[in-house]
């Protein structure tokens, strides 16, 4: 099953569902709210490619942290650590693509449970697994808090 597109908003930010029910890729944009990035993670049964439409993020990649922007595109192999956070006061807008596909189900899950990072990571983490994608750590900038 395919939809033109579903819009979903989870913690403070929008996903919206650009292909679905596909079994050999899953597509989405993300409009990603400034400063805030998901906490460090590795998809372990996904591939994933970030490209910027618009905003800047800083990224982490198996310990490298870089800077990226309109235009670049960031691979990530399935089983790599790896988070991004959004730079200045522009949110970001990213295309994401998985692959293979099914991975979109988690956003819709988090939205429809109305699960919030960091309050409810035990049960997000627990919903996670079942979508091959294990936490690591913190997000970018909260690594004192953490203890890291």
């Amino acid at each position: 099953m395919t939809q033109d597109s579903e819009t979903l908003h989870w913690n403070g930010n929008e996903y919206r569902i650009r292909l679905t029910g596909q079994k050999a890729i899953g597509i989405f944009e993300g409009l990603e709210k400034a400063g805030h990035g998901p906490p460090r993670h590795r998809h372990m049964a996904e591939d994933e490619t970030f490209h910027i439409l618009s905003g800047e993020a800083e990224f982490f990649l198996d310990g490298e942290l870089f800077t990226r922007g309109p235009g670049d595109v960031i691979f990530v192999a399935r089983g790599r650590e790896h988070t991004f956070r959004p730079l200045g006061e522009t949110p970001l807008r990213m295309f994401t693509v998985m692959t293979p596909g099914g991975f979109e189900g988690f956003f819709r899950e988090m939205a429809e449970g109305g699960f919030v990072i960091p309050d409810d990571m035990e049960q997000i983490a627990g919903i996670a697994a079942r979508y091959n994608l294990e936490f690591t750590g913190p997000p970018l900038g909260h690594e004192q808090a953490a203890g890291h």
